[in-house]
């Protein structure tokens, strides 16, 4: 402690007040009423250590007309009830260390500067349901034994619970973050609900041990999370970052002209991933799923590279990249090779020469593995994958008897291309036969007149 303590025992903590020595909890009446004297709006408030009752807080309260200035009221305990409403702090407010033994309500305060709050203790339920923030709010480490209201609370410079653990019902709806808000590492014990927030989150590393909605209108990140319940995560307009993240319950993510990331994610329940507007998923890498649903998206970027179940993903209304039609000369066998549209996938491309070369490239097996397993729901679709499961086998040089197929008909898929070598061989036999008969006349003898004499 970096402050003089009580004179009125060892095992106080209080900040020591002058001249007494002794701390506001164990003042005299008359040395009590002398102190709160001494305080006024806008000034300077100490209350570092000191047991804090119901009665003493709302006599400090009291006497500073509820508009307190710079509040210092680290390592305090508050025994009783704590209701701010209406307390405007009109400087930061540090709270570090602190203990709430009851209520904690904030409800109805306004703080015009920064508030810390990290390594609090919250024994019974927090209420920031409303609070206004013009500074930043770090709760980093502090505990909530029960229930966490934010709701409709607005942080002008960002929230920051780094580590913090939330062992009751959590809610942030309509909270706005202003520069964002920052839940590395922290562990929600019951649900969480996070909709229609305003901002940037993250949650990285966090731990949701029961069901979590999540929903933004900024960026939000998820990674490397873990979840063992429901997560459900909406988006419009922003990115969702959802790499590494491992849900043991049921996952759903909706996104509306928004980017979404799932490289390396472990998904054990069942999941979807809808799209409304220009959605995309950008990443499907070394992805467990056995039950994945996506519907709506772009995927023309998306890499499926590593995708552990891909017999497991149902694909329904997406799109893919288009491979280029044409015809290229080569000095490979066959020479001559013509190209149909169709779609592919992104991991295709280094395969084509049509990406960055330092893309790490797929083998042609893991790439045919991929596409036989996928499950699209229109046929054209399902053609085309079919199809390109054939000409990685091909590329991977399964049997001279796939170039052979791919050749003449396509695999069996391409029968214009049956019909093109019949058409050529049809031209071919009767150009043969005219000019077989064309030669044969060509080169019999002349016939002799007849003679006129016996």
């Amino acid at each position: 402690m970096d402050w003089v303590t009580c004179a009125y025992s060892a095992a106080c903590t209080g900040i020591a007040s002058r001249p007494s020595g002794c701390c506001l909890a164990h003042l005299t009446s008359d040395q009590l009423g002398a102190a709160l004297g001494d305080l006024s709006p806008g000034r300077l408030l100490d209350l570092r250590g000191i047991t804090v009752t119901s009665d003493l807080l709302s006599r400090v309260l009291e006497a500073t007309g509820g508009r307190p200035g710079r509040a210092r009221l680290d390592r305090a305990r508050f025994t009783g009830d704590v209701r701010l409403s209406g307390v405007t702090f009109a400087g930061d407010v540090s709270l570090d260390g602190a203990a709430f033994d009851r209520l904690a309500s904030f409800f109805g305060a306004r703080f015009e500067g920064n508030v810390s709050l990290a390594g609090v203790r919250f024994a019974r339920e927090l209420s920031f349901h409303g609070v206004t923030v013009r500074g930043h709010v770090s709760l980093d480490r502090a505990v909530m034994a029960r229930d966490a209201l934010f709701s409709q609370a607005v942080f002008g410079h960002g929230l920051s619970c780094e580590r913090a653990r939330f062992d009751g019902y959590a809610t942030f709806d309509g909270a706005r973050l202003g520069d964002g808000a920052v839940f590395r590492g922290a562990r929600f014990g019951r649900t969480l609900s996070f909709r229609k927030v305003s901002g940037n989150a993250g949650f990285e590393a966090a731990h949701f041990a029961a069901d979590a909605y999540l929903s933004a209108t900024g960026r939000l990140s998820v990674a490397r999370a873990r979840a063992d319940g429901l997560l459900d995560v909406a988006a419009a307009r922003c990115g969702v970052d959802l790499r590494g993240v491992e849900v043991a319950g049921p996952t759903t993510v909706r996104l509306t002209d928004s980017q979404a990331d799932l490289e390396g994610a472990v998904l054990r329940g069942p999941a979807t991933v809808t799209g409304r507007g220009t959605s995309t998923l950008t990443s499907l890498r070394q992805v467990e799923a056995d039950d994945l649903g996506l519907s709506g998206l772009d995927l023309s970027a998306c890499r499926f590279a590593g995708l552990s179940h891909p017999a497991g993903v149902r694909v329904k209304d997406c799109t893919f990249a288009l491979t280029p039609r044409g015809v290229r000369v080569s000095l490979r066998w066959p020479m001559l090779r013509w190209f149909s549209r169709r779609r592919a996938l992104a991991d295709e491309h280094p395969l084509q020469g049509r990406s960055d070369p330092d893309e790490p490239e797929v083998s042609p097996d893991r790439l045919a593995a991929i596409y036989a397993g996928l499950r699209p729901s229109d046929r054209a679709t399902s053609a085309d994958f079919a199809f390109a499961a054939m000409e990685m086998r091909r590329q991977a040089g399964h049997g001279w008897w796939l170039s052979v197929s791919w050749l003449l008909f396509g695999y069996g898929m391409r029968m214009s291309r049956a019909a093109a070598w019949f058409t050529l061989l049809a031209a071919l036999t009767a150009a043969a036969v005219l000019w077989s008969s064309t030669s044969h006349a060509t080169s019999a003898p002349a016939p002799s007149p007849p003679s006129l004499y016996p």
